[in-house]
């Protein structure tokens, strides 16, 4: 291997990943500042570079990518690649690596967090706490609902929602149905998961949880008209990505009571802005998308990265790939 190859980090990440690199003779530069780049940026430090590695935050659109065909690859920090024009990308045969599964745990948790914080309003009652109001015994106000034998809705059945059906059918032994392309027969064995229509999905569903990618097909895909057809006491959970739902037409949801409440690690736009309606609502629980936010996940996926790459300079072979074609 080419001892000089020059990788550039677009963003400070675990150490592990880059020390990774160093090891293997890679020479790493990291961008140092506390801030996402803008793409002039990323553009003049990529031309420096042989091997990018990305953050879902920086903008790899078709401009960017001529700008600097000249790389060799591409090894993203995260598992979703919505930031990446791929099929521009594999035209001009960069390959795109990615760090699927090592955050399934961390990011179902914070699935299953939520649905528990939305279900009992967590965030609501810590707020009124603090605001002082914590006064007498009140039999009916704020009640929330439970969770035991509800049916869990899974949008998306892949490695993190597989986790997600496991924590909440082994803690509220909730039945499991799901929506995807394809079956998951692992699913269906372990968790007597069905496979299910987007509309039976829709009304059946008492928490409905978002685990898909975000794509032209999903992109805005839960807005007024799907939410019309949730049922009234049904909780909406998602920590895919913002651009799969539309944020007003939540709001209006919840305003109206056609769905009883939400839990979202992801928004649309991100950030939100702190004066959003929807963070004043009762039955609304709302992180600022921290789905892979732990020791573990983050160690995990710096490794990834750095494996993605050092692999390819080996052997041709990313273990992680998003565009095999552009290898091919």
């Amino acid at each position: 291997m080419n001892s000089k190859l020059k990788v550039f980090v677009s963003r400070k990440i675990p150490s592990l990943g880059p020390d990774l690199l160093r090891k293997e003779g890679f020479e790493v530069k990291i961008w140092p500042e506390e801030r996402p780049m803008q793409q002039d940026e990323l553009i003049q430090e990529a031309k420096q570079a042989d091997i990018l590695l990305s953050l879902g935050e920086n903008k790899i659109d078709p401009y960017f990518l001529n700008e600097c065909r000249h790389l060799k690859m591409i090894s993203q920090f995260a598992v979703g690649y919505d930031n990446i024009h791929i099929p521009e990308a594999t035209r001009l045969g960069i390959p795109v690596g990615n760090t699927p599964d090592v955050l399934s745990e961390a990011t179902a948790d914070i699935a299953f967090g939520l649905m528990i914080a939305v279900s009992r309003k967590f965030f609501f009652n810590h707020k009124m706490i603090l605001a002082g109001g914590w006064g007498s015994f009140k039999p009916t106000s704020h009640l929330g609902q439970e969770l035991a034998g509800k049916t869990l809705g899974i949008f998306g059945l892949g490695s993190i929602g597989m986790v997600m059906a496991q924590r909440c059918q082994g803690a509220f032994g909730m039945k499991v149905i799901y929506y995807n392309r394809t079956s998951n027969e692992l699913a269906e064995k372990q968790f007597n998961a069905r496979k299910v229509s987007f509309d039976e999905l829709l009304a059946q569903s008492d928490v409905l949880s978002v685990h898909s990618v975000l794509s032209d097909e999903t992109r805005g895909l839960f807005d007024r008209q799907v939410f019309s057809k949730m049922k009234p006491t049904s909780i909406f959970i998602n920590t895919a990505r913002g651009g799969i739902h539309h944020e007003e037409d939540l709001y209006e949801a919840l305003q109206n009571k056609v769905i009883w409440g939400a839990g979202l690690d992801v928004t649309n736009p991100e950030p939100m802005d702190k004066d959003n309606p929807l963070l004043q609502m009762e039955n609304v629980a709302i992180l600022p998308h921290i789905g892979s936010a732990t020791v573990e996940a983050r160690d995990g996926m710096s490794k990834l990265a750095a494996e993605n790459i050092i692999s390819y300079i080996k052997s041709g072979v990313i273990p992680h790939c998003v565009n095999p074609a552009a290898i091919e």
